[in-house]
């Protein structure tokens, strides 16, 4: 059920078309809040409530040194999602093994030119 919980806050995150840049500008290296607002045309406060949302999905983390805020992407951040879509591509390649070989087990029809 945790990981369940996990998956929908970190998809959750992902949702957002300015929090998905603020992610790719982070995996070049950590930011400011700053840094991560300007790009995309945003206010500091707007930027810290989609940051929280990030960091609550376990994509990001913060520091805080003095009054500059800087945030980094959560090392494993994206373990669980690659985890949750392994796991989908192994019954998705199951279910078409099984149809391959219902499919050995029809009779092809013959040409009746």
């Amino acid at each position: 059920m945790m990981e369940a919980q996990q998956l929908d806050r970190m998809f959750t995150a992902l949702a957002d078309a300015g929090r998905r840049g603020m992610v790719e500008r982070l995996s070049l290296g950590p930011a400011t809040v700053k840094e991560l607002a300007g790009p995309a045309n945003m206010g500091l406060p707007s930027a810290l409530k989609h940051l929280r949302v990030l960091e609550d999905g376990g994509i990001v983390v913060s520091r805080k040194v003095g009054r500059i805020r800087t945030y980094t992407m959560q090392p494993a951040a994206f373990a669980a999602i690659d985890d949750w879509v392994r796991k989908r591509q192994t019954a998705m390649n199951q279910a078409f093994d099984r149809l391959i070989e219902a499919m050995k087990e029809i009779p092809e029809e013959q040409d009746r030119s």
